[in-house]
């Protein structure tokens, strides 16, 4: 076997230190010294078809072979090809017209025009594939949290590093409007999406998006990340306030209870994190009469008219209601409307029927009612017993979202209180 190039053990070796920081699998990295090297000999040579190049990473060995078909002397059309028989005896004096030479091919006699190229084209191998790796390192994480330190903040973007190195943009149209950064600060952030533009990845933070509180939940919260409670819906204007509707199955587990914490402690974080963006947790219900109810507290609702078709509602408060719907700045009504995904309306509503002395509000019924069934009737807009009595038994099923048998046990209770005593008899004259 020939000696081997110092210049290619120098150059295997050198993809071999790059192997171990970039984590390439071995196949890959054969394949590509492979194919740097076929790429050079093809070349030189016109083709690469009659060469076998041989790697083996490890030692720094590459070894290189290349087969000719022997033919008569002054037959030879193709010099890579072919070689004449007096050229083959040369090599092994038992050669026949019609065999085939295999002979060894010391890369370094390629000279050094061609071991310069070797290594252009290696070295443009190598960022390509560390580009790849990058690429799909980072788009399988596209949605999670991560930390990174500020490296340079500038006017319309900030440039993060995160612990294996790696650029990270943070445009300015993603970051909530108090955010400012020094150098060395770190920050938290979900990867919000990776480009790919001319193969040379790009990936791009955010903290305004949905996906970022909902990481931080996860991430502050166990019962939400260990799946006992699900976070339903989200909606935030960032760095001003936030509605999150969640859920849990587990009738154990108070869900909002659990995300606020005694005191605000568990969401305390969060806010913190967030430069004081408020945060309203509310219980998710799949009926959206309730959930418009309960996103646009602290607000009591008289009635909700929904067009479903439309994805519209219609709502009816007491006009001292309606500055608590629609909050200030407008911010309680439009993350209300983001989380319910309903256009949401709001009319002051002047209360045109006097309740008669002989009716009663709900609320005098609490010590036979239980207190959340009274609120959720009133929350469609139903305030007093002959309101109840009045409105369809479906009405009182469905849009107060309550069960048949909770429903009849409640009319029973007011049937009850309106019972007409025995009409007595006129004494005689």
């Amino acid at each position: 076997m020939a000696r081997k190039s110092t210049e290619t053990v120098s150059l295997i070796n050198t993809f071999s230190e790059f192997k171990e920081t970039k984590d390439i699998d071995r196949t890959t990295l054969i394949g590509v010294l492979e194919e740097s090297f076929r790429s050079v000999i093809a070349k030189i040579y016109g083709s690469d078809e009659n060469f076998d190049v041989i790697v083996n990473p490890d030692k720094g060995d590459c070894e290189i072979y290349r087969s000719r078909e022997v033919v008569e002397d002054g037959q030879v059309t193709d010099t890579n090809k072919q070689i004449s028989l007096t050229d083959a005896r040369l090599i092994d004096e038992d050669y026949e017209v019609g065999e085939d030479v295999s002979e060894t091919v010391n890369f370094n006699e390629f000279g050094r025009r061609a071991i310069l190229t070797l290594r252009q084209t290696l070295a443009s191998k190598i960022l390509e594939l560390e580009h790849d790796a990058l690429y799909n390192k980072y788009k399988k994480r596209e949605g999670q949290l991560l930390t990174a330190e500020v490296y340079q903040a500038w006017k319309n973007e900030t440039l993060l590093i995160d612990e294996e190195g790696t650029e990270l943009i943070l445009p300015k149209n993603k970051q909530i409007p108090r955010d400012f950064f020094h150098n060395g600060d770190m920050v938290s952030a979900v990867i919000e999406r990776v480009d790919n533009t001319n193969g040379k990845p790009k990936i791009y933070l955010s903290r305004t998006s949905n996906q970022f509180l909902r990481r931080l939940l996860e991430r502050e919260i166990p019962e939400i990340a260990d799946g006992l409670i699900s976070l339903q819906r989200v909606a935030r204007i960032p760095g001003e306030r936030a509605k999150i509707a969640v859920e849990s199955y587990d009738e154990r587990i108070d869900p909002v209870g659990a995300c606020v914490g005694v005191k605000g402690s568990r969401i305390h974080d969060i806010v913190r994190e967030l430069h004081n963006e408020n945060i309203d947790v509310i219980s998710f219900t799949s009926n959206p009469t309730l959930l418009i109810q309960r996103a646009l507290s602290p607000a009591k609702v008289n009635r909700i008219e929904l067009h479903e078709d439309a994805h519209r509602a219609e709502v009816y408060l007491n006009p001292e209601e309606v500055s608590l719907a629609i909050g200030k700045g407008g911010l309680n009504i439009k993350l209300a409307s983001l989380l319910t995904e309903y256009t949401i309306d709001v009319f002051r509503e002047v209360e045109d029927k006097i309740h008669t002395e002989d009716d009663i509000y709900l609320d005098e019924f609490a010590d036979e009612i239980d207190p959340w069934v009274i609120e959720a009737i009133k929350g469609v807009g139903l305030e007093t017993a002959k309101d109840v009595l009045n409105a369809e038994r479906s009405k009182l099923i469905e849009d107060a979202d309550l069960e048949e048998s909770t429903v009849d046990l409640v009319l029973n209770v007011l049937r009850a209180e309106f019972e007409e005593a025995p009409a007595q008899e006129e004494p005689n004259q």
